[in-house]
């Protein structure tokens, strides 16, 4: 079945939005203070981002895709796999989800942003950094992640097996992304995805936050610039190597 744009720009802004709310959510009820999953651990944070993936490309994968990421859709479109005259769209509907997706993290933390103290604490609940202080590190993490991430995901979506069963395909993917926060996700968070960077991070610098600190505007580009190149590279390598023709 074929939607129509305005549904398929619905089902991006939903997902990209529950994709928010799971994330950094999860990153949120670990790091903020006062919390019930106050120091949970790395473990929850990875479980969260696997889960805000999985369930949108369970709910939006036969509607629009479910890129729900604008290094997806710009890597898919470079590549040809995508009608370019969407991306724009697509990619509108994506940085207003993660904003609102935000927004509704912020809303229910609020108590525990009032509560906590660390500067860096709080901005992990809205945006990625290098722990090391490493802009090459950072952009080197973020465009390995994000390669990854897209071969693995267009593998399950679109090879012979998970287009028979999409349902199987998504749950993989999820487990994807639970598996690249686990093992690369150390450096520097992981972003992965322009939108669940560059949108909350303009929402850590409006929003009143006593001691937030800076929104590191000055390495903001890292987690825009390398999640895009890397994702057109997974996509590039998927086609080259396993699409069926």
């Amino acid at each position: 079945m074929e939607y129509s744009l305005m549904t398929k720009l619905a089902a991006e802004f939903v997902g990209t939005a529950i994709l928010m709310i799971f994330g950094n959510g999860s990153v949120a009820n670990t790091e903020l203070k006062n919390t019930k999953g106050y120091h949970a651990g790395w473990l929850n944070i990875a479980m969260g981002y696997g889960f805000g993936v999985m369930f949108p490309v369970l709910m939006f994968g036969g509607v629009s895709g479910a890129h729900i990421n604008p290094a997806m859709t710009i890597a898919q479109a470079v590549n040809g796999m995508f009608p370019w005259n969407e991306v724009a769209p697509y990619i509108v509907a994506q940085l207003l989800g993660a904003v609102v997706g935000q927004l509704v993290v912020f809303a229910t933390y609020y108590p525990h942003y009032r509560d906590t103290d660390d500067a860096e604490a709080i901005f992990a609940t809205f945006s990625t950094t290098d722990a090391e202080g490493s802009r090459f590190n950072y952009f080197l993490n973020e465009f390995f992640g994000t390669l990854v991430l897209v071969l693995g995901a267009l593998c399950c979506l679109l090879l012979p097996w998970g287009a028979k069963d999409l349902a199987a395909a998504s749950i993989v993917v999820g487990f994807i992304v639970w598996g690249l926060v686990t093992s690369l996700g150390g450096p520097t968070g992981p972003g992965l995805n322009p939108a669940r960077d560059l949108m909350p991070r303009l929402l850590h610098q409006i929003l009143p936050i006593a001691h937030k600190g800076g929104s590191r505007w000055n390495e903001a580009w890292i987690p825009v610039v390398a999640p895009i190149l890397g994702a057109i590279v997974g996509a590039f390598l998927y086609k080259v190597l396993f699409a069926v023709a």
